[in-house]
């Protein structure tokens, strides 16, 4: 057991949860309604977090506190112990105020910020390598050297590019005073002007090459200095990761071990991504193992404000993340029998798909939320096998699609001529789309123009980022509908379309900083995402009629 495990776990008091059921099964990781009793927990942590936590860290909450500010992901598992009484764990994702150690929290499943640890010893010998190779490059000789090279070489440039046309010219003047047939220079001299032209170019060249291979063999003496440094400290990196990967071993129930390497080589991913196994779920499971606590129910929650690039919202519940906990935890949980993974259930079940309009070229459909556009891998009910089905043997052609939490418009082809009309209007955007969206909070303004670039999370898909540097152009237009207590409608018009493009930047602080009532990606669930596709218009691939079509949607 664990030294400090009295002083790691917070009893539940009896009236706290009195007439409270424990759930039947543990909580499914990646999509998840806290239980009451992790309610209470998380409840009970933030409570601490505001008045009690004391550690020197900004996390955006106080406008007076100075320092970087940095929001953090906190969980708390509910435990049972031998004896039966109940209590809750605390978590933080990575490190809180620059360590590992706090007296309400779990450690680490491997702490390697412990004084005169490998890690550390490694580190340092890394810093080492860091400042030699900063050493070299700030060097006034080496700078020198690159600035005289860089210098030279635009001179040499220049001067090569003027001789040559200097040359050019010689050339037309001797051949047009051999097409004049002038008699001042005979042709044996205009041959010597033409040979003496090279050779002057030949030398000049020469004397070029001289200079500057001097400059790149002083400048090669330091960038070989350099480059030696950065692939030894590239190589001892690489076996500190190796190490450390060894070091972080995860138990499950039946104190099976497995390191990162070993987990991450059964995904896509080979090997483990950066901060895997830093979680705060890994960490709470692993300390509940070691002590002989039954995990009960957990919950993750975001402390501080949003950042920058992801929708995260203080003191918001979100489920554990796909790219470095779902490997961690499949091997973690095993034989923990989880609640169903409402992912996995056809929610569309029993909704019909209502026919706007059909002829031989095309069909447009009202798609019910909760149905899925095309076939996914676990559940095959979509439109498309609807329509399948309707129009047999008349193959549907999806031209667009609308993600599954999605109600609303959608135009299908019924003949490879009508596809490839539809799509290239998609392609050219001169489709126009309307959707009607439901926000979770007032919105300031009456309109305006959203332009935030995202890019996929590449370790949380499917949600999405803003990314100045590496995202795709995205753009919303919106006008405000009605202003309500607690919510508004909005009307939105995406001029690009980005995946999950109308729920990022509705979400986002840097957009309308209010979450559609319902998503459960960037805000909260609901019984659905009030979101949809109002308003399509296209021009018909036969007829070349405009074609507008309208459905309201009562939020």
């Amino acid at each position: 057991m664990h030294k400090n495990f009295k002083n790691k776990i917070t009893y539940f008091k009896p009236e706290q949860i009195k007439g409270i059921p424990l759930p039947e099964k543990f909580t499914f990781p990646f999509y998840y309604e806290p239980h009451t009793l992790t309610q209470i927990a998380a409840e009970d942590l933030q409570n601490y977090l505001e008045n009690e936590f004391s550690e020197n860290h900004n996390f955006g909450l106080d406008e007076t506190q100075d320092g970087l500010i940095i929001g953090k992901m906190f969980g708390v598992l509910v435990v049972q112990d031998l004896e039966g009484n109940l209590g809750y764990l605390s978590a933080f994702s990575g490190k809180l105020a620059g360590t590992n150690d706090h007296e309400k929290f779990v450690p680490p499943v491997f702490d390697m910020l412990t004084e005169n640890s490998f890690f550390k010893k490694e580190e340092e010998i890394l810093n080492a390598f860091n400042r030699e190779i900063e050493k070299l490059e700030s060097d006034e000789n080496y700078l020198k050297s690159k600035s005289d090279l860089e210098k030279y070489t635009k001179e040499s440039i220049e001067e090569i590019s003027t001789f040559k046309i200097w040359m050019k010219a010689n050339k037309a003047e001797r051949k047009r005073i051999r097409q004049a047939n002038e008699k001042i220079i005979s042709d044996k001299d205009l041959v010597k002007q033409s040979n003496l032209d090279q050779f002057k170019f030949r030398m000049l060249k020469e004397s070029w090459n001289q200079v500057l291979n001097e400059l790149n063999k002083k400048n090669d003496e330091f960038e070989t200095q350099i480059q030696s440094l950065k692939s030894e400290r590239k190589t001892k990196s690489s076996a500190l990761q190796n190490q450390l990967f060894g070091q972080y071993t995860f138990l499950n129930q039946a104190g099976k071990t497995k390191d990162l390497a070993s987990i991450f080589s059964e995904t896509v991913y080979e090997k483990p991504p950066a901060g895997a196994g830093e979680c705060a779920t890994p960490k709470l499971l692993q300390y509940a193992f070691l002590n002989d606590l039954k995990p009960i129910a957990f919950a993750e929650f975001w402390w501080g404000s949003s950042p920058k690039s992801e929708v995260r919202k203080h003191k918001h519940f979100y489920p554990a993340c796909n790219g470095k906990c779902r490997p961690i935890l499949k091997h973690m949980l095993k034989g923990i029998e989880l609640e169903k993974n409402p992912l996995l259930q056809n929610l569309a079940e029993g909704k019909d798909i209502q026919i706007e309009f059909e002829d031989e070229f095309l069909i447009v459909v009202n798609k019910p939320a909760d149905l899925l556009s095309v076939p996914g891998i676990e559940i095959q009910d979509s439109v498309y096998t609807r329509l399948q089905e309707r129009l047999n043997p008349v193959e549907p052609l999806i031209v667009h699609r609308l993600d599954m939490a999605t109600s609303g418009l959608l135009v299908v082809a019924k003949t490879k001529k009508a596809h490839h009309f539809l799509q290239n209007q998609f392609i050219k955007k001169t489709v126009k789309k309307r959707y009607l969206a439901l926000l979770s909070k007032p919105v300031e303004g009456e309109e305006g123009e959203i332009d935030l670039p995202l890019r996929g999370d590449f370790d949380d898909r499917p949600r999405q980022l803003v990314c100045f540097e590496h995202g795709k152009k995205a753009v919303t237009k919106w006008k405000l509908v009605e202003r309500n207590e607690n919510t508004a409608k909005v009307h939105f018009w995406p001029l690009t379309g980005r995946t999950h493009q109308l729920r990022m930047h509705a979400a986002h602080e840097l957009g309308l900083n209010a979450p559609i009532v319902g998503d459960d990606l960037y805000g909260k669930p609901a019984d659905r995402l009030h979101l949809h596709a109002a308003e399509l218009e296209f021009v018909h691939p036969e007829t070349r009629e405009t074609m507008r079509f309208e459905v309201k949607e009562d939020f």
